[in-house]
């Protein structure tokens, strides 16, 4: 097969059931945070794509990259991906027109998979694992409520769980942090994984370096496992200084985009672990990229993922790829997650997802699921 041509790409944005971020505008459910793609192709094969973007913004981008990926082969997503950053960074790169490449990129993976009738993780150079721990990734909430949270995601069959944003840090008020900690910790139990972010790229995050470094030390009594977004998001500096005197691993790096922007926080030694996002960063293509560009550095990869169920089976063929990527991020009880696909994902009995091993990503969207959430769901389908 040497070329599989691209007829059309469509968007189909996500309304209804968008979950909320803890952001300080926070998202309503109305609100498009999340867009689902397709790359329709003249052999009949729909690849399918995530973009973390407002729908409208997505339809735009699609419009301008049009004359860009008309006709091309859709079984080289990288030199195609490339192609639409090389033409149009200086529109603004970084921004809108890289989340869509995002979307199509992890779109046109998809398509070579069916195509050849092999699951992407072994396109991208071999299975490490055919499975992988999520975490449960939940809102801060005041500690009675964070409690029961913690313990209700520990009876769903979590072994790993996320807290973010909320109260954490915006009250000036450490008894609180530790407390939302301290009761997350009890909830969730002892012999879990629990992590923390603080949700640094929020607006007018408050908190500054010493805050950080204090808080920092809290994390380590709660044998928290790594501490996210402590800073905002572009204080490179105050983060290679927090790493130096953190007790536990420092994260970051979900608001970057593109392989070249991470660069200067690996050779500064900002992070222990590096999260970029595919569905914002350019893609399957970038996300490798910037995944083994960290592994050389010897900063730990996990991607983050608070998307969509096609963002998580793009992070779950990713981690199959990576030698150390042994979580993966799910934000529990997000209809997008849960209620897209034919197959929804299901934990074993050990709070693992099987990666799945099918050609492409390994998922299928249910066209009447879809239905609920989009009123452009007939283009992501064949017509």
């Amino acid at each position: 097969m040497k070329s599989v041509k691209i007829t059309s790409i469509v968007a189909a944005p996500l309304l209804g059931e968008s979950p909320k971020g803890g952001w300080s505008a926070e998202i309503k459910p109305e609100d498009s945070v999340h867009t689902l793609i397709a790359v329709h192709t003249d052999a009949g094969i729909i690849g399918h794509g995530s973009v973390f973007s407002n729908g409208g913004l997505v339809e735009a981008a699609l419009k301008v990259l049009e004359p860009l990926y008309a006709g091309e082969n859709a079984l080289e997503p990288e030199r195609v991906s490339e192609k639409l950053h090389q033409n149009t960074f200086w529109m603004g790169r970084g921004g809108t027109l890289t989340h869509a490449i995002s979307g199509i990129d992890i779109a046109l993976w998809d398509v070579l998979g069916k195509a050849l009738g092999q699951p992407v993780a072994r396109l991208l150079g071999g299975v490490y694992r055919t499975r992988v721990m999520p975490y449960c990734s939940v809102l801060m909430e005041e500690p009675g409520l964070m409690r029961d949270v913690a313990a209700k995601a520990r009876e769903d069959g979590y072994r790993a769980l996320k807290i973010g944003w909320g109260p954490f840090g915006r009250r000036n008020d450490t008894k609180l942090d530790e407390a939302i900690v301290r009761a997350a910790r009890e909830g969730f139990g002892e012999d879990t994984r629990l992590f923390v972010d603080a949700g640094g790229s929020d607006a007018y995050w408050p908190q500054r370096l010493k805050w950080a470094i204090r808080t920092s030390h809290m994390l380590k009594d709660y044998n928290v496992g790594w501490f996210e977004e402590a800073l905002k998001p572009d204080a490179l500096e105050d983060f290679v200084e927090l790493r130096k005197q953190s007790p536990v691993p420092i994260a970051g790096g979900e608001v970057l985009t593109r392989r070249q922007s991470f660069t200067p926080w690996f050779v500064r030694g900002a992070f222990d672990i590096v999260q970029p996002d595919a569905t914002k960063v350019g893609g399957i293509s970038e996300q490798r990229r910037i995944a083994w560009m960290a592994e050389e550095f010897g900063v730990r990869y996990i991607g983050h993922g608070w998307n969509t169920a096609i963002g998580v089976a793009a992070d779950l063929q990713i981690s199959a790829a990576m030698p150390h990527t042994d979580v993966v991020e799910f934000i529990g009880g997000s209809a997008y997650v849960d209620g897209l696909l034919t197959e929804p994902f299901r934990l074993d009995a050990e709070g693992y997802l099987e990666i799945p091993m099918l050609p492409g990503i390994g998922v299928s969207l249910d066209p009447e699921k879809v239905a609920r959430y989009s009123p452009s769901w007939k283009g992501l389908f064949a017509r």
